[in-house]
């Protein structure tokens, strides 16, 4: 692995430039306007929308319509789409750029969904490399002057990497950055990120940034990463869930790292909140839903009831008072959950550190019959790419 230094650790991504280095990955379900305005609200960065497939879009669903839009208060307006097809990914494109609906796009390469791969999307694209590099090259032309950036995985499984192969032509088509989860989609989210892959990447890549995205649990873990592989920025995905402050974390440490304060006071800024402090995050997180869904308090309550493990892990909160919680139905019953709860409860340390989310264990990955036969595209993979397209979300939150 290289060292790096991080004496100006602020990071451009085609005319954008970002004061701290650090960009919020998509999560389908999660990184909707509510929680990126929330991260948003704690520290810097860029923060990406859920992942939109190219078709829906294209098609204008009432579902991707509602995906791409932004709060007035969100700059730059960052959103990641899906696609399989080079002519629908450009029309895509070409509708964000001409309604003006985007300040940055970036493509999704990396989803490992078993739904998505066996019909040779998200992951298992880039095996063709022919298809891939058309994908972006008609995506970057589409863009002009507004920064296309492609996110990948290593590849299908360690017989089958393709991510230096794929950066170069994204690289070669005129991408404006490449972020790159150092995991195979075999390896879904188990064991560890393999940073190394990271380092390696950067050491190829050399005319756009390198962003590393994997196990990005804390602020010492984003400095750690970017000094261990030499990468431009560091993509945070699972490390935020119950932890929207953590882009407060990071931007302490990436500004003490080029000394515009000292250390001591980065450590000091690091949250170690008290349960009081978790207890309005999770309420302003579901005033900001009730806002998305305009005015459907019973919606977006259906919806932080997903967040409440993440928000509470390592609090010594009883069961019983977590279950309430994951059932509730209003602010009001949130209030009165609250009222009965300790806000002064310390951090508990260690136990509300480490891995958030999905894990899981490596698997193999479901692919088309005969995908890996050629690294050509056949045209009758093309029927079973479109139905990938189809399926909806996925996720590569790292």
């Amino acid at each position: 692995m290289s060292t790096a230094t991080l004496n100006d650790s602020r990071l451009r991504i085609g005319p954008l430039a970002l004061d701290v280095p650090v960009v919020l990955a998509p999560m389908a379900g999660i990184t909707n306007t509510a929680f990126r305005r929330l991260c948003r609200e704690y520290g810097a960065g860029l923060y990406v929308s859920e992942m939109i497939t190219s078709r829906a879009l294209v098609e204008r669903t009432p579902a991707s319509m509602r995906l791409i839009t932004h709060h007035e208060s969100e700059t730059p307006r960052s959103i990641q789409l899906y696609g399989v097809d080079p002519h629908t990914v450009r029309e895509a494109v070409r509708f964000l750029v001409d309604e003006n609906l985007a300040d940055h796009i970036d493509l999704n390469f990396g989803c490992p969904v078993p739904k998505v791969t066996r019909k040779g999307g998200g992951s298992a694209l880039p095996w063709k490399l022919d298809l891939f590099r058309s994908i972006v090259e008609q995506a970057v032309e589409a863009a002009g002057e507004i920064p296309l950036t492609v996110k990948m995985r290593k590849g299908i499984d360690s017989d089958h990497l393709t991510y230096l192969e794929a950066a170069r032509a994204a690289e070669g088509a005129g991408v404006a950055a490449i972020a790159l989860h150092g995991r195979t989609a075999s390896e879904f989210y188990s064991g560890k990120a393999d940073w190394s892959s990271i380092a390696t990447l950067k050491e190829t890549i050399t005319s756009v940034p390198v962003l590393g995205n994997g196990d990005i649990w804390s602020a010492d873990d984003a400095i750690r990463m970017v000094r261990e592989t030499g990468c431009d920025g560091v993509v945070v995905g699972r490390g935020c869930l119950g932890r929207p402050w953590l882009f407060g974390d990071l931007a302490a440490a990436f500004r003490a790292e080029r000394g515009e304060q000292s250390w001591e006071s980065a450590k000091e800024a690091i949250a170690k909140p008290p349960l009081g402090f978790v207890m309005q995050a999770m309420r302003r997180h579901t005033e900001l839903l009730i806002e998305f869904f305009e005015g459907e308090e019973d919606r977006a309550c259906r919806d932080i009831r997903k967040h409440v493990a993440w928000y509470f892990k390592g609090y010594g909160v009883g069961g019983d008072t977590r279950r309430m919680l994951a059932s509730v139905e209003s602010l009001d019953q949130m209030d009165e959950i609250f009222a009965t709860m300790d806000a002064t409860m310390p951090y508990p340390g260690e136990g509300a550190e480490g891995q958030r989310g999905r894990a899981g264990s490596p698997k193999r990955v479901v692919l088309p019959d005969g995908w890996l036969a050629t690294r050509a595209f056949q045209q009758q993979d093309f029927e079973g790419l479109v139905e990938a397209e189809r399926l909806g979300h996925g996720v590569d939150g790292g």
